[in-house]
């Protein structure tokens, strides 16, 4: 019977060679598959190793040393003016010299370049001027901190003006996501498509789409800055100007003229101010030609940043007393952040920052330290290569 008349070894009568286990996981024999490949095996020996320390930390200790003589031709300013608020306000269209007070300590820092390091100066001073209700005063102008401080050396142009915030995560995942490329590019995006998308919650008030969308746009900084006057000479003022602020190419994400319907659109929340009204076809806020708001748009991965508002490419910023009117308009204590005005000189590297030229010079010592190390533990105590007596199994 065909039940009991089967074949030993498990034949089943097609003649077909039975397929070993497991061979249909067992990878083709190449040279590729089977990791035969010719390959550089290096053999790390103190002839090689120690002289490859001392060579990358020669190398790296002069590139460190001319890090850190760039950083060194900088000179920046920084003043903390988050807590001007508090102090006891002028109610005065100017503060009098009576009202001014010393910065504390703590609030201002100079880090002059390394020519200028000994130069002298004064400790800065602040005033409060609170004119709110007042109609003679535009709008955003109501209260304002003046500051007066010293130049202590010449500074060079470029000349750069910043503002610094801190404890302002810009890099929070729905934060950075908050904003609609299409919408910014002058696309028509629907209401109801702006509420469900990125920009969410801030795609749409009241049935009408938020432009520009998003958490981003609605969180610009408005704090303002006038130009440097000297308190004994208000005639001349050095100017910063607001052009060619923003990375080269920004602009190219924004549009001048919008496809939007004026009625289908309002301002951000926090905007409310600025356009009290809405919008007309008058005052449509130009993203393009607004270089205040690309860098705003652009941003920051560190929680402490800062970025560039004005800028003076031509004049000299001469030694002396000079002041500086900031307009109060950007909330930061609410988040246990703060705001600084920060002015700047630039070098072949950029700004100020010795880490980078001291993190060299730091590798550089380390790399030379261990070279030297293992030269004197080779040299009193020598290990023979491939010595099979200092195998584990062998002892």
């Amino acid at each position: 019977m065909g039940l009991f008349n089967r074949k030993k070894g498990g034949d089943d009568g097609s003649g077909a060679p039975k397929k070993e286990k497991g061979s249909w996981r067992r990878p083709a024999n190449t040279a590729f598959k089977q990791q035969r490949l010719k390959a550089w095996q290096p053999i790390l020996t103190p002839r090689t190793v120690l002289p490859t320390l001392f060579i990358i930390g020669v190398i790296f200790a002069p590139i460190g040393a001319l890090l850190v003589w760039g950083s060194g031709l900088v000179s920046e300013m920084s003043f903390d003016y988050t807590e001007c608020e508090l102090l006891p306000p002028n109610n005065g269209s100017s503060a009098p010299d009576g009202n001014f007070v010393s910065m504390p300590s703590s609030k201002y820092n100079y880090k002059l370049r390394a020519a200028d390091s000994s130069a002298a100066h004064n400790a800065p001073e602040w005033a409060f001027l609170d004119r709110t209700g007042s109609d003679s005063v535009a709008v955003g102008e109501e209260r304002q901190c003046v500051l007066r401080f010293d130049v202590p050396a010449a500074m060079a142009p470029p000349v750069l003006l910043y503002y610094r915030l801190t404890n302002f995560y810009q890099n929070h995942r729905r934060y950075v996501k908050s904003l609609n490329q299409n919408q910014l590019r002058g696309d028509f995006v629907s209401a109801d498509k702006l509420k469900g998308g990125d920009c969410k919650p801030l795609g749409a008030i009241d049935g009408k789409a938020v432009y520009p969308c998003g958490l981003i746009a609605n969180s610009l900084f408005n704090d303002s800055f006038s130009g440097l006057t000297m308190p004994t000479d208000r005639t001349q003022t050095y100017n910063f100007s607001e052009s060619g602020i923003a990375w080269p190419g920004e602009a190219k994400k924004y549009a001048s003229t919008l496809t939007y319907d004026v009625s289908l659109i309002t301002p951000p929340p926090n905007w409310q101010r600025r356009f009290p009204n809405g919008y007309t076809n008058d005052n449509l806020p130009d993203l393009k030609n607004d270089e205040h708001f690309q860098n705003w748009m652009r941003t920051a991965g560190l929680p402490t940043f800062t970025k560039l508002f004005g800028r003076n490419d031509d004049t000299k910023l001469l030694s002396g007393r000079y002041e500086i009117t900031v307009n109060l308009n950007y909330p930061v204590r609410s988040f246990s952040g703060t705001k600084s005005i920060v002015i700047s000189t630039v070098s072949w590297m950029g700004g100020k920052n010795p880490f980078l030229g001291w993190a060299y010079v730091a590798a550089a010592s380390l790399l030379v330290l261990l070279g030297i190390l293992g030269t004197i533990r080779h040299l009193v105590k020598p290990r023979k290569l491939g010595d099979m007596s200092l195998l584990s199994f062998n002892r």
